[in-house]
């Protein structure tokens, strides 16, 4: 049994999706951001940086925060979603590690600067908008080589991906410039186990 400390953001839906693809037995428990519940020494205990999602292992107590760090060992644990082989296993980490080091990053500072931020600064979102466009075209020209993100099969690289080129309408992204990307998260989006994830998330977090 795992427990998913998380709220409903592209990292956040990560980790419930890839327990559903997985058939794991897990439960959410909603931190609550507005109110600063990710601050609170309890859940610093599992997460010093103070950051969702985390995932505790109930049979060994083990606590792993960052969302790729999760993902990579929900894969190793069961032996799914990664490739066996030394260069697919190594074509999933590197495109892992570019999720995490610049579409999050770049897409949601772009989401702040358009919802989050009390003034409009027009050099910012100009910035984020021009490297957001730029990861999608980087994604795009991959998808034209392979049908995931990290080859011909699913694996969790697709997972990490997923929930944010999803978060395209709210960047003001014309994903129809994507075609590419735009079938590719319409053939993830029918997933059962994908469906299940967003659901559980949205329910276990609505306040």
């Amino acid at each position: 049994m795992y427990t998913a400390y998380l709220a409903d953001t592209p990292n956040g839906r990560k980790i419930p999706i890839a327990l559903e693809e997985l058939d794991l037995e897990y439960r959410i428990r909603a931190v609550d951001l507005a109110a600063g519940e990710q601050h609170a020494p309890a859940f610093q205990g599992l997460n010093p940086n103070g950051k969702i999602p985390v995932l505790v292992d109930e049979a060994s107590g083990c606590a792993l925060f960052e969302s790729g760090a999760i993902l990579f060992h929900l894969a190793e644990a069961t032996g799914r979603l990664m490739p066996t082989d030394a260069p697919g296993r190594d074509t999933v980490l590197q495109w892992l590690f570019l999720q995490a080091a610049s579409v999050g990053p770049m897409l949601g500072q772009l989401w702040w600067f358009r919802h989050a931020t009390p003034e409009r600064d027009a050099l910012a979102l100009a910035r984020y908008t021009r490297e957001t466009q730029r990861l999608y075209g980087v994604i795009d020209s991959r998808l034209a080589a392979s049908r995931h993100i990290a080859g011909d099969g699913y694996t969790v690289a697709d997972i990490a991906f997923y929930p944010w080129l999803a978060t395209h309408e709210e960047l003001g992204i014309a994903i129809g410039d994507y075609p590419r990307v735009q079938d590719w998260l319409q053939r993830l989006g029918a997933r059962e186990a994908v469906r299940r994830g967003l659901q559980k998330t949205t329910e276990a977090t609505r306040v």
